[in-house]
């Protein structure tokens, strides 16, 4: 892979992994507007771990927090932190779930560009009257009960579908049980530390069963480039959420599904 092909590719992954605008959708996109071949599985691995280092940095309070409630757990002791180290397990379930009956459907069938035009226009769309019932929500994570835990952790698993956005649907459902903006984009990517791991863990499974593990320079580019604007992506969303809205990120998604489409329409890429 030249440098250039390493460069894009990583930041893609980094900066979309976790805005509500749907990194499985550019990552589909990228080769077919720029021709380039598929990265591969040691490439997938890669920007995987350089964004779940990303989130880990960043919220490095709340992953002790997280840690400590896990170790409470396993000391059978029940408190605020292994409460909110559970209801992380439990919403990730349905992903979990969804990924492995689905996972052949998705891979085939769910990657058209159609499919990607509609659900980021229209998940867009629910993003937006998501965000404007939530001008005045006051709903903090700790304030979380178990069915909300369980409705996100449904929200999530639809993201399994390219162009619905992971953090965009399960931002958009902590919105509708009451959430504050920032503490719907906090739960959001907490909830995808374990969802990136399992990710990651598996593209490194088919890895191994290649046989070509080897460590090599790009790839370790493509982490370290996927980490740092992961990171910088998160950072200026955290900061924009604390003085302004998810309508941007709206904006953008709508635009984006208008952009394919008119190329659809002009028979620049496939539908």
């Amino acid at each position: 892979m030249d440098i250039l092909q390493i460069f894009v590719l990583a930041v893609v992954q980094g900066i979309t992994e976790f805005l509500p605008i749907s990194s499985s959708a550019h990552l589909i996109l990228v080769p077919v507007l720029t021709g380039w071949p598929d990265q591969g599985l040691l490439m997938d691995v890669a920007v995987h771990v350089g964004t779940l280092l990303a989130v880990i940095t960043y919220f490095h309070r709340d992953v002790l927090y997280l840690v400590r409630g896990g170790f409470q757990v396993l000391g059978l002791k029940y408190g605020s932190e292994a409460r909110l180290a559970l209801q992380i397990v439990v919403a990730t379930i349905p992903v979990v779930i969804a990924g492995f009956l689905m996972k052949d459907l998705i891979a085939t069938q769910l990657r058209s560009t159609t499919l990607i035009i509609g659900t980021t226009a229209g998940f867009g769309l629910l993003l937006a009257l998501a965000d404007w019932r939530a001008q005045k929500a006051e709903g903090t994570m700790p304030g979380l009960g178990w069915r909300e835990v369980v409705i996100i952790g449904l929200a999530q698993a639809l993201a399994l579908v390219p162009g619905v956005s992971r953090s965009g649907i399960t931002i958009t459902a902590a919105l509708f049980l009451g959430l504050r903006r920032t503490e719907a984009a906090r739960f959001s990517l907490l909830l995808s530390i374990p969802t990136t791991l399992a990710a990651g863990t598996l593209a490194g499974l088919e890895l191994a069963d290649t046989g070509d593990v080897a460590l090599q320079l790009d790839a370790v580019l493509a982490g370290f480039l996927a980490f740092v604007s992961a990171l910088a992506a998160i950072a200026a969303m955290m900061a924009w959420l604390k003085q302004a809205s998810f309508m941007p990120f709206v904006v953008y998604r709508l635009l984006l599904a208008a952009f394919l489409a008119l190329l659809v329409i002009l028979g620049l890429i496939g539908g």
